[in-house]
């Protein structure tokens, strides 16, 4: 059965800054019409959230690939490399903060350390791996957290490019040794190496908080 949350609208008088005089009807039931009832149930949340969750992290991956490849362009693959590993982060930290939400990309086969999942980020991961390993439809889902105030959306990431497996492919034929030995440098734990065009590379993993979906429907 849907669950329904009410926000009901707060009932106050209204007094004009100078005096106790209540503020006109008029003003009173502008502002009051401005706070009307909203009725969310839980099918409207997630598929609202769903699809917030796809833009962001649309907007963050043509953020990521527009600077990756202008590195790639000035530096080749190496400086591509340094680019990730400087640039990446503070690239979804300024996406996150301008949406108020937390964006990560998430991997068993992370480059960087902190893309390792999380606790609840695994159990969606590894769904995502089974459904690669058996050909099977990979679609954005959204899970609840802390009591349903926390809403984690997630999206598989794959392979889309021959361009990605110059520092993701395998190493012994996609990747020139001076890359690397860049990704060596920088990454000692490095993990994200040996995939082939298609492959599951991690997923998208978005935290929003219930009330600012709910600020979305109304919007």
């Amino acid at each position: 059965m849907k669950k329904i949350f009410y926000l009901f609208p707060v009932i106050f008088t209204l007094f004009s800054c100078n005096s106790n005089e209540r503020v006109s009807r008029e003003v009173f039931e502008e502002v009051n019409k401005s706070m009307k009832v909203t009725k969310v149930n839980e099918a409207e949340l997630i598929e609202t959230a769903i699809k917030w969750g796809n833009q962001i992290s649309q907007e963050a991956q043509e953020e990521l690939i527009g600077t990756l490849q202008q590195a790639i362009s000035e530096k080749g693959f190496p400086g591509a490399v340094e680019f990730c590993n400087v640039e990446a982060l503070p690239i979804l930290k300024q996406v996150s903060e301008k949406y108020k939400v937390e964006i990560r990309r998430v991997s068993f086969d992370y480059r960087n350390p902190e893309d390792a999942p999380r606790e609840e980020e695994e159990g969606i991961l590894d769904t995502y791996v089974y459904n690669m390993e058996n050909d099977l439809e990979s679609e954005p889902s959204v899970q609840k957290f802390d009591n349903g105030e926390t809403l984690l959306y997630s999206r598989a990431i794959k392979i889309p490019s021959a361009l990605c497996l110059n520092c993701h492919g395998k190493p012994d034929q996609d990747i020139d040794p001076k890359t690397l030995e860049k990704i060596n440098e920088l990454y000692p734990e490095d993990r994200a190496t040996g995939h082939s065009m298609g492959d599951l590379r991690g997923m998208w993993s978005i935290r929003f908080p219930k009330k600012e979906v709910v600020k979305k429907m109304g919007s």
